[in-house]
């Protein structure tokens, strides 16, 4: 926003912060709040806090702004729990999502940074990486946890620590306590707290970063929660139809145990032996580019192979009672171009359920992708240039705030027949 959009909406952006900086147990943390709020909503390439306080005209305190989100002891949780109540009752969401994001870097300082893979850049590169957990529906989503991510090389306790990133954990405070966590463990965490703050939204969404553990997908089962997953095409499973069979037993020994008369097959193989005539189009959202139907957009469609499978694997089987693994959803996507299925998922939805509602659910990843564009490109989310531990957390915070507020904004201005039921 220019500083003139900020002036026009700047009462209802004190209002939304004074509710969710209620937890600030200092009026100069509520007004420096403030402040770094209105600084990361204003145009400009740059959201670090030199660039925002040369911005910021009476109220640019550099030392002020940087005191704030380095080093001053508040706690992000409780800013996060007020944002996650004031947003769970307007978007009213139908899953949480879990991802992650990269932070690239130049130098080797920050807290947590390493090489490692980050989609956001495609490939192993210097950065850092934040796991987050989001609200979402069709029409609007908002990051309301954080974890950052911290590599094997920079815990004391893992074979793989790095002396010079152990060393250095001390001047980028991070907590004795905290050691190598896999994301998909830290998801798990954060829809503990989450629950922990009075916010129950029984299904999960994630990409196959998190899906391809089964570690992860029996941890939401224990939580009571579904889950639409993106899988690795060579994850391995047994057809829904298939059945354990035990071998004639010949009266003396151990009777022979049931099992599955053939070996588990990839779900690649699976979708592939169903054939593309098994494919279905479904449409599941509208695009932004204009279209030729009734809303005068075009929609977003593609074909789908769906079908009933028993993932395998030993921490399934040892999770699973008796010896029938349990049945779950494949769905598949096969564009009509392509040779081959393209994309996997897994779902514990029930049997009953339709394949419009997988694909849709399957695809609200997409706000995800859209939350971290905003929040990257417009409120400064990787502009970060501390290095410790609660910085990076209490920006990470903040940059969720704004993203939030203009969300806000932008559904109050939406018009009322778009707005879904």
């Amino acid at each position: 926003m220019s500083p003139d959009e900020v002036a026009v909406v700047r009462d209802e952006l004190e209002a939304f912060a004074a509710e969710v900086f209620e937890p600030f147990a200092r009026k100069d943390q509520r007004r420096w709040g403030q402040v770094y709020l209105r600084g990361l909503m204003t145009d400009a390439r740059r959201k670090s806090v030199e660039p925002m306080a040369a911005r910021l005209g009476e109220d640019g305190n550099r030392q002020a702004l940087a005191h704030f989100i380095t080093t001053s002891p508040w706690d992000p949780a409780h800013l996060r729990a007020r944002l996650a109540w004031k947003m769970e009752s307007v978007i009213r969401p139908t899953a949480l999502v879990f991802d992650d994001t990269g932070f690239l870097k130049d130098g080797n300082a920050s807290a947590c940074v390493s090489r490692q893979y980050t989609g956001t850049a495609g490939k192993v590169t210097n950065c850092q990486v934040g796991v987050s957990l989001h609200l979402a529906r069709d029409h609007a989503s908002a990051a309301v946890n954080w974890r950052l991510f911290l590599p094997e090389s920079w815990d004391p306790s893992s074979p793989k620590a790095d002396p010079d990133k152990v060393a250095r954990r001390t001047s980028c405070g991070i907590p004795q306590d905290i050691g190598h966590v896999e994301k998909w463990q830290l998801a798990l965490d954060m829809a503990d707290e989450t629950r922990s703050w009075g916010i129950d939204v029984p299904l999960a969404i994630a990409d196959a970063g998190y899906g391809d553990a089964a570690a992860f997908r029996l941890g939401l089962n224990a939580r009571g929660m579904h889950y639409v997953v993106g899988i690795s095409s060579t994850l391995s499973a047994q057809p829904g139809d298939a059945a354990p069979v035990a071998e004639p037993y010949c009266g003396t020994g151990r009777p022979p145990v049931p099992k599955y008369p053939q070996p588990a097959r990839s779900v690649k193989d699976l979708v592939i032996a169903a054939g593309r005539s098994a494919a279905r189009p479904v449409q599941w959202r509208e695009g932004s580019r204009p279209g030729t139907g009734r809303s005068g957009v075009k929609r977003i469609y593609s074909r789908f192979v769906v079908l009933r499978i028993r993932p395998a694997g030993r921490e399934i089987r040892q999770a699973t009672d008796g010896v029938e693994l349990p049945a779950c959803w494949l769905l598949a996507e096969w564009p009509a171009g392509e040779k081959e299925p393209v994309q996997f998922w897994l779902s514990d939805l029930p049997e009953t359920t339709a394949l419009t509602t997988l694909v849709r659910l399957a695809k609200l990843r997409w706000r995800i992708e859209h939350d971290y564009r905003e929040m990257k490109q417009a409120l400064g989310l990787a502009h970060f240039e501390g290095r410790t531990w609660n910085g990076w957390h209490h920006h990470v915070t903040l940059v969720s705030i704004a993203h939030a507020f203009c969300t806000l904004q932008r559904l109050a201005r939406a018009p009322k027949d778009a707005a879904p039921a």
